[in-house]
């Protein structure tokens, strides 16, 4: 391991160690450790944008002279959305800052809405349009399936009647929404799993390092 190496692997571990230094409780080490990891994050996500939109985007563009001069005009309306921007460091003009924010923040949010309604919510309509009973040629698997289907939907019926406020919850809507409470708790509690699986695993990941690549205690 040559010195840049052995190096990187020392840094690596010391702020690993110092991160982990939280679960004693809150001190100094730790937060000289955050404060290293947010700036790092911030700059890369800086280089990021640079390289992967202004730069080849903005600037390429404009001095590339196979673009036409309408298209290069075009690119000032971003220049001055971007530059209007930054205004918002500087107090005396910051109320600038909020016309280019108001149609970003409008854009992402229509944009949003549409990646949610094709991604999320018409997948969820297709994959609950399913055929009650399962004809195969073995009748296990047929009841299975069938008793499968019929479950999934008794979910998403009683869940979508947990959000029904246009009438009081009472008699067998009432009963249908509390059955409903239970598959939504479910359903977090399996999101709130997997959460927590990929965070072990990180921590894994943290722990393997320091045992094998640092310590070497580990093959």
């Amino acid at each position: 391991m040559n010195f840049f190496d052995l190096f990187g692997t020392w840094l690596a571990a010391g702020l690993t160690v110092a991160i982990l230094s939280f679960l004693y409780r809150d001190n100094p080490l730790y937060k000289f450790a955050e404060h290293i990891y947010v700036g790092a994050s911030a700059a890369f996500w800086v280089v990021i944008f640079w390289y992967s939109d202004v730069k080849p985007m903005l600037i390429d563009r404009a001095l590339d002279p196979q673009y036409p001069l309408g298209e290069k005009l075009i690119l000032l309306i971003p220049t001055i959305f971007g530059i209007m921007m930054l205004l918002r460091w500087f107090p005396k003009v910051a109320w600038i800052s909020r016309w280019p924010i108001a149609f970003t923040v409008g854009m992402a949010a229509g944009l949003a809405l549409t990646a949610t309604v094709q991604g999320y919510i018409v997948p969820q309509i297709k994959a609950t349009l399913f055929p009650v009973v399962v004809i195969t040629k073995d009748p296990l698997i047929s009841l299975w399936r069938s008793l499968m289907n019929i479950f999934v939907i008794f979910g998403v019926f009683t869940t979508i009647l947990y959000f029904y406020f246009s009438k009081e919850h009472t008699g067998l809507l009432k009963v249908g929404s509390r059955i409903g409470i239970i598959f939504i708790m479910v359903g977090f509690g399996a999101s709130f799993g997997y959460t927590i699986m990929a965070r072990i695993s990180l921590l894994i990941g943290r722990i393997y390092f320091l045992l094998h690549s640092w310590l070497g205690v580990i093959d």
